[in-house]
């Protein structure tokens, strides 16, 4: 009888299982050899199909090792991006999160305050600088040019001033006896605080000024406009017509003249002024100076340069009725 004849109750009861890959003996957990091995807790993904939708047969069955469990990540490793929950930082989304919230220190924020002073600081100079140059810029051409000439006048006083006072600094220092140079200094400051207070008699270059006054015009504010301008342009001793000119002097007018001092003069006036002529006379002729204004009275006015200029009037030395030196 051949095999299809045969009943069923032939054939076996259990089909014989497949064959599985012996598992180590030294594998902890292994089943029994020839034993049915359970599915484990989870279930394996699928096995790739293949372009008939079926595993190959010729794949090697797989072994199915127990999960692993996974390790902790090591410090220096970093989350990979895009990971399950957390979409991919692009490198804008990076450069915004590092850039916002800002976060200011303390040494930052000092820079901060001090360039800020330093703009306020500028911007104030360059608005006082521009009000100087509008005022300068409306000036008519003759104020302008008189300007610079008191300028550079002053800036050669100051300088020669300033030479003066090395001068005596380096003497000082050099000197092998301090103290006969201090006493020579004194003697020479008294003589020049002498000659401003008129009383010691002084020589020098300067100018002679003489007015005519045939109409009488001339009062006594116009020759102490003269003698203002003539102190404003380094004139360092003043005489007018025998009288002295200090620091006190006063003017007035008087009947046929002017009294300077309680002295009364008449024209013509003379003044011999001692100081530098080249300051001097152009303070005299500047437009709408003191020249000008005397022969708009119809008065002549001659100003003349010298070498030498003697001023003999001299002051007698008024003692103070109130005021004392505090030096001791």
């Amino acid at each position: 009888m051949s095999e299809r004849e045969q009943p069923e109750t032939t054939r076996p009861a259990v089909t014989p299982p497949r064959s599985v890959p012996d598992t180590p003996a030294s594998a902890p957990g292994a089943p029994p050899a020839g034993l049915r091995r359970e599915l484990p807790a989870e279930v394996p993904p699928a096995a790739p199909r293949t372009a008939y939708g079926r595993t190959g047969a010729s794949e090697a069955p797989r072994t199915t090792h127990p999960p692993q469990v996974s390790q902790k990540p090591q410090a220096s490793e970093a989350p990979a991006a895009g990971g399950p929950g957390e979409p991919g930082l692009t490198g804008r989304r990076r450069l915004v999160n590092g850039l916002w919230p800002p976060r200011v220190t303390r040494a930052q924020l000092i820079v901060a305050l001090l360039l800020f002073g330093l703009g306020f600081g500028l911007a104030v100079q360059v608005a006082s600088t521009s009000d100087t140059d509008s005022a300068l810029r409306g000036a008519r051409q003759e104020d302008l040019v008189r300007i610079l000439d008191e300028l550079d006048d002053r800036t050669e006083r100051l300088e020669d001033e300033k030479q003066g006072l090395e001068k005596q600094r380096e003497e000082l220092e050099n000197s092998s006896d301090q103290a006969e140079e201090a006493r020579r200094q004194t003697i020479e400051k008294e003589r020049q605080l002498g000659v401003l207070a008129g009383t010691v008699a002084a020589q020098g270059p300067g100018i002679e000024m003489t007015i005519e006054d045939t109409k009488g015009t001339v009062e006594s504010d116009m020759l102490l406009d003269a003698i203002q301008e003539l102190r404003a342009a380094g004139a360092e001793a003043i005489q007018v017509n025998g009288v002295r000119v200090v620091a006190g002097t006063y003017l007035s007018d008087a009947d046929g003249g002017v009294s300077v001092d309680g002295n009364k003069i008449k024209s013509p006036y003379r003044f011999k002024v001692i100081g530098k002529p080249q300051d001097l006379e152009p303070a005299l002729n500047i437009p709408g100076g003191v020249v000008q204004t005397l022969e708009k009275e119809q008065a002549t006015v001659t100003v003349e340069r010298t070498d030498k200029i003697v001023v003999d009037a001299l002051r007698a030395p008024k003692r103070p009725d109130y005021a004392r030196s505090s030096s001791r």
